[in-house]
């Protein structure tokens, strides 16, 4: 699920790099990338046959489950993500905010934030709440990956299982701790250590593909079908297992914009599928040959290289988790841009990465949650019963989507592009039917949290619309303010003041209650408005425009990719190559300050209003958000009723 934002237009940047570039960027993925779906076999094989929805390790049971298993990586990851959806970056950047923002639109809003896809509202639910099921996808995967990474020191000795938890709990409160510092320090070994862990995989799997052949049959599809018919219902209701192979094929889709296609794909084909089956199917040689075995993978070892691969496999685990806890950091700052969440503390831990930044809110909140399911559920076949559900539906969101851009963005033949919905459909519809049926088992934790998370974004989203409609119903337009300016003559004073607004054709509060109780008037006054574009990168040709207004009154307008951090004091120094006469060290911002009162009127239900209102209140003030100097503010109190 993890979406790490890159430097300005990596689309750019990767699209055409040189081959001598490709080496790097494609060792790099690997470390990022594939760490969710690179960590699978330490619990997927192990749960189709161990688990409340399992079946006996018979022999064709073993050949069924491993042909499902490798036919899932070819159709769900190779073709559907890594050939198709993949296609649908926006300016290289993928993800299910960033697919949502392909959607055709129909207009900008008046808070400064786009309208995504104005008029479909369903589309914009689905997106919001695929979005919201990565959170819950966030708080699983570190738990589950390094859970079962730990409980390898149960196969080395049973007297290790009273420590598997608390290793855990610990291994996972040091990595969060450790986000503040950044991970640009360590990353550059994710890649390294990720290379060695494949190849272990596929020695791993050769060395026993080679005592037992005949493993090799599951490759013809033909067992997959048989182990359902052979089955029936029980069958089906593995592919809630067989799912948590392909667990990680978002991340695929939302690291794109920080390494490119060509990169991701390359690791894919040349070493990460090749080791992933070669893995999957020397755990099956080896429940063939001895059914008894209660963890495939670690049994896979010589006892001699037990703990050298538990440790090996614990980085991994590391590794995949802080993807994903990069990922949350990552989609929270869209989130912002967008418009979907209240502003938080966004720091940068790099000074070359802009990628590299940590959200201390979303990171303790992460670690609390994760580390409450780990002890909750104890062990990694208890949390394999509630991972799954939030990545299947986030899959049949993207396709849905897809769908949308397909027939609207590339203008494929309708029968096409309902042939390829109708194929990927009910492949995610297969899974999400054997995952719902570990609901009650723990899979409904993802759904609540998920249904949490929703319901803050939609309802910010919906409070700082009615907020912006209450202030322009009585917001006196900025041609009028100039008449006004033109039969009063106000005194003008030296210097520049900026007035920050949502609305840049009406006049800001703040502007209208400084003429009107002080009197004056600055030398120069600009009217600034921040606004965000449905696209990751805004190049800095189109960033700025200025609009005279006469008595030396400028319309600024700035606009941001939802990939990029405002920075107001920068923006004003680039608008005075577009013709804004502007005196940097006599500046002063004014902002208006809401304080929003909880009303009955027609908009949003009153404990709504009220969390709206909680969460504006724990927002990081605009101060900080746009960068401005704190010395040179001055901000002017108004009441907006909900």
């Amino acid at each position: 699920m993890s979406v790490l934002s890159g430097a300005a237009d990596p689309a750019a940047l990767v699209s055409h790099a040189h081959p001598r570039r490709a080496l790097p960027l494609t060792l790099t993925a690997l470390g990022v990338v594939y760490g969710d779906i690179g960590t699978s076999p330490l619990y997927a094989l192990r749960e189709c046959f161990f688990s409340s929805h399992s079946v006996p390790p018979t022999h064709e049971n073993v050949l069924g489950v491993l042909s499902l298993i490798i036919w899932a990586l070819v159709l769900v990851i190779s073709i559907k993500y890594v050939a198709i959806v993949m296609r649908a970056d926006n300016q290289g950047e993928g993800g299910v905010l960033a697919l949502t923002a392909l959607i055709p639109s129909r207009g900008g809003g008046a808070d400064g934030v786009p309208r995504l896809a104005v008029g479909r509202p369903l589309l914009i639910a689905l997106g919001l709440f695929g979005t919201a099921l990565l959170y819950g996808d966030g708080m699983i995967t570190p738990a589950i990956t390094v859970l079962g990474a730990v409980e390898g020191l149960e196969v080395v000795t049973p007297l290790f299982q009273p420590y598997v938890v608390p290793v855990t709990v610990v291994i996972l409160v040091a990595l969060f701790m450790i986000q503040r510092y950044g991970t640009h320090r360590v990353g550059a070994l994710f890649g390294p250590v990720m290379v060695v862990w494949f190849a272990v995989l596929a020695a791993l799997g050769v060395a026993w593909i080679v005592q037992e052949p005949g493993v090799l049959a599951a490759i013809d599809p033909r067992h997959g079908a048989t182990f359902f018919r052979a089955n029936g219902f029980t069958g089906f209701a593995v592919l809630g297992a067989v799912f948590l192979v392909v667990t990680g094929g978002e991340a695929l889709y939302a690291d794109m914009g920080h390494f490119g296609k060509h990169p991701i794909r390359l690791a894919w084909f040349t070493l990460v599928l090749p080791a992933l089956v070669l893995n999957y199917l020397g755990q099956g040689a080896l429940l063939l040959e001895d059914p008894t075995v209660k963890h495939p993978f670690f049994e896979l070892a010589p006892s001699w290289a037990l703990l050298p691969l538990v440790a090996l496999a614990t980085a991994a685990a590391v590794i995949a988790s802080q993807a994903l806890i990069s990922g949350a950091f990552s989609i929270t700052r869209q989130a912002i841009q967008l418009g979907l969440a209240p502003r938080l503390d966004v720091e940068h831990t790099s000074a070359r990465e802009m990628g590299q930044i940590y959200v201390p809110q979303v990171n303790w909140a992460l670690m609390m949650a994760t580390v409450l399911i780990v002890i909750g559920f104890g062990s990694s076949t208890a949390l394999a019963s509630a991972y799954g559900i939030a990545v299947t539906l986030t899959m049949i969101i993207t396709v849905l989507l897809l769908y949308v851009v397909m027939t609207e963005r590339w203008r494929w033949p309708t029968p096409a592009a309902v042939a390829v919905l109708v194929v990927f459909l009910t492949i995610d519809l297969a899974f999400f039917g054997a995952n719902a049926l570990k609901i009650m088992q723990g899979g409904w934790v993802t759904l609540a949290v998920a249904l949490a998370i929703f319901t803050l974004m939609t309802t910010w989203k919906t409070g700082r619309r009615l907020v912006a409609e209450r202030l322009t119903a009585r917001t006196i337009s900025l041609d009028a303010f100039i008449a006004t300016i033109e039969s009063t003559r106000p005194a003008r004073v030296p210097g520049t003041a900026v007035f920050m607004t949502a609305q840049p054709t009406g006049t800001p509060p703040a502007l209208a209650h400084n003429l009107r109780y002080n009197k004056v008037l600055h030398e120069t006054v600009v009217v600034l408005t921040v606004a965000t574009a449905q696209q990751p990168h805004v190049p800095l040709d189109e960033r700025i425009s200025v609009t005279a207004l006469g008595h030396n009154l400028f319309n600024v307008r700035v606009q941001y990719g939802f990939m990029e951090d405002p920075d107001v004091p920068e923006a004003l120094t680039l608008a005075r190559a577009h013709g804004l006469p502007l005196d940097i060290d006599d500046l002063t911002y004014f902002l208006g300050r809401e304080t929003i009162i909880v009303t009955r009127r027609k908009g949003m239900a009153v404990w709504r209003e009220k969390l709206f209102v909680l969460m504006a209140r724990n927002a990081v003030r605009a101060t900080a958000f746009f960068r401005l100097p704190p010395e040179r503010v001055v901000e002017l109190g108004v009441q907006v009723e909900m």
